[in-house]
């Protein structure tokens, strides 16, 4: 506290004392000398600390794991400077021109109002700012210290030099988020910021304002403009001149354009060949190229890399099951007329915690890969030819499964062939896709040249040439592999939840107990609630997620055993599951009481009625979650 007080006091102290005898100078060291005879300079030092998010990492290369501040969380773990290592402190000092927000009034104290909120990801490491209420000048005043590091272990010692760094071409990822008062998260913006300009900058300091675009179809409009100020530490010993950074961010940009030249040149020349095999395979959805948020147009297979999900996740079907509860929303578009494409960096889609059926099914397909199974992005159709992607794995012996990336659910394929006169016997499939056009991961392309682009009939043999046309796995590999263009995003990391289930799963119960009383009030019924009766349906809520997660269903005999021993004879027992995404209690309510069954429960009526309800929230990476509810009651039958 006041360290720059204490600091002027013991100046003025030693210059009295030094000074008085024979007037000589005193130079900087004896005036730090000073300052470390009073242990200032200690304190100091041992004060600087800064907070980053806490990505759950492995890797000894990686930074270390450090906590993360958030609206819910109060608990601050601080990361230590780390002297041999090279830093890059950003820092955003407020927005302007956010012009949306010009009529909105100042927020009262306490009072609840949508905010702002800026995720960063800078190679391997992600952080998140403080939330600031919405405003036409919203005051960002955040630092964030994103270590430079080199990846090759042998030179983690070495500090990297202006040279090795001007040759770091991963762009600082920004998304901006917006959160309005019902926990609703909306994509504002997605930048990113090339910081290399500091390098030629004096004393490694600069200062820049950014511009932010919306996101989709307003990609071309500006939605505010970021003070930031961007700073070496330690700083750099010798700038390199502002040409120097110049020259090659220009060579960068030249052959990231011929690359992806050459690559669109074999593109177009691979879909006119595609198109002499049949004339039909004009209307096949094979997409090579999709847009993301900024309205780039990226080749598919970009979208989709091995991701190791460390100690979050620890299988494939967990990895499902976290896909699964990220929300679903299709991309928001003004006014009607079909679907708005959109597909996002997977930044934009785990900070907005929802996307849509493509952000989700490149998500899993990207986990798959990462635990090791030869998985692929489909892309198609489902009934009433509505355009769909949902990931696929070829097991060693030739399975092929598909994923459901929105639901969790798995299908077996078994092909049939329309050729057999059993067909007409065959059993309708389970899984809801129609017809499908190529298959794609980070490595391979196929677009389907059977015959029909049904589904049903559809031989899954990826290496026969006469029923899937690959591209070149060396075109891919030019545009889509780490590291092969400066404009591809790199992944980021999957974050540890900051959610605390026990403390959300409370506080949602209550809000609901709430909800519930005031409704049966209304009706003019008493609402009596049995604790111990809520308690017993714990068990059912955590076999449910269970068996979301692995497909296997255990321990519903004790739970029936001990319902049927805690409902007397002559009673009745009810009871009421559902599952949300969300944690908004009062969203969850006006669901449930649309469902027969469950209205019927916290609107019973009869003879000693007793009601019980039971909230478990069950976290995933992210902040993603999933919300089990269940309300019963029992009450004496009366003929």
């Amino acid at each position: 506290m006041d360290v720059h007080g204490r600091i002027r006091e013991i100046l003025a102290e030693t210059i009295r004392e030094e000074l008085a005898p024979d007037q000589q100078q005193l130079s900087t060291e004896d005036l730090i000398k000073a300052l470390r005879r009073r242990g200032i300079i200690d304190d100091v030092m041992k004060e600087l600390n800064f907070v980053t998010d806490n990505v759950d990492q492995e890797l000894p290369s990686s930074p270390k794991p450090v906590g993360f501040t958030d609206r819910q969380s109060t608990l601050l773990k601080k990361t230590n400077i780390d002297p041999t290592r090279r830093y890059l402190y950003l820092q955003v000092l407020g927005g302007k021109a956010f012009l949306e927000h010009l009529q909105e009034p100042e927020p009262l104290p306490g009072q609840a109002c949508s905010t702002f909120t800026l995720c960063l990801h800078f190679r391997n490491q992600r952080f998140r700012s403080k939330p600031v209420p919405c405003a036409c000048e919203p005051d960002f005043h955040d630092g964030f210290l994103l270590e430079v590091h080199r990846e090759n272990l042998g030179d983690g010692t070495r500090m990297a030099d202006s040279t090795t760094m001007l040759s770091i071409s991963d762009p600082v990822h920004m998304v901006l988020i917006k959160t309005d008062i019902f926990a609703e998260t909306t994509l504002v913006a997605s930048y990113f910021l090339e910081w290399r300009s500091v390098l030629g900058s004096e004393n490694g300091v600069t200062n820049l304002t950014v511009e932010l675009m919306g996101v989709g179809t307003e990609s071309k409009v500006s939605v505010g403009i970021l003070n930031i100020k961007l700073e070496m530490y330690p700083p750099l010993n010798q700038t390199l001149s502002q040409e120097v950074v110049n020259t090659q961010l220009a060579l960068e940009r030249q052959k990231t354009a011929e690359k992806e030249r050459l690559f669109l040149v074999y593109a177009k020349q691979w879909w006119r060949e595609y198109l002499q095999i049949r004339p039909s395979h004009n209307s096949r959805l094979v997409k090579i190229f999709a847009q993301d948020e900024n309205g780039i147009n990226r080749p598919v297979c970009s979208y989709v890399k091995p991701l190791r999900a460390g100690r979050l996740l620890d299988t494939p079907r967990q990895a499902a099951r976290f896909v699964n509860v990220l929300g679903y929303e299709r991309a928001p578009v003004i006014g009607g007329g079909g679907k708005q494409e959109q597909w996002c960096t997977l930044l934009a889609f785990l900070c907005r915690n929802k996307g849509d059926c493509e952000d989700h099914a490149n998500l899993l397909c990207s986990l798959l890969l990462g635990y090791g199974l030869e998985a692929f992005v489909c892309v198609g159709t489902k009934a009433k030819g509505v355009p769909h992607a949902w990931v696929m794995t070829c097991g060693t012996d030739g399975t092929i499964t598909f994923w459901e990336s929105l639901t969790g659910h798995r299908y077996l394929h078994k092909p049939t062939s329309p050729d057999e006169p059993s067909a007409a016997e065959q059993p309708k499939p389970l899984y809801p896709y129609r017809t499908i056009g190529c298959v794609f991961n980070h490595q391979m392309f196929l677009g389907n040249c059977q015959p029909s682009d049904s589904v049903e009939s559809c031989v899954f043999d990826l290496n026969d040439e006469s029923k899937w046309k690959p591209m070149s796995e060396e075109a891919i590999k030019s545009v889509c592999a780490p590291g092969a263009t400066t404009s591809l995003p790199p992944f980021p990391p999957l974050c540890a939840s900051t959610i605390d289930a026990s403390v959300t799963s409370n506080e949602i119960e209550m809000q609901l107990r709430l909800l519930v009383s005031e409704h049966r009030k209304d009706l003019g019924l008493t609402t009596v609630w049995e604790d111990q009766l809520s308690y017993l349906l714990s068990p059912a809520l955590a076999s449910y997620e269970f068996e979301r997660t692995t497909s296997i269903s255990a321990g519903n005999e004790e739970f029936q055993d001990a319902i049927r021993r805690a409902v007397p004879d002559g009673h009745t027992f009810k009871g009421f599951p559902i599952h949300f995404v969300y944690r908004n209690a009062r969203r969850a309510f006006a669901t449930c009481l649309r469902s027969p069954f469950c209205e019927e429960i916290i609107c019973c009526r009869g003879d000693q009625v007793r009601l019980a309800v039971r909230v478990r929230v069950f976290t995933y990476p992210e902040s993603a979650c999933a919300v089990w509810i269940m309300f019963a009651c029992k009450y004496r039958s009366v003929l």
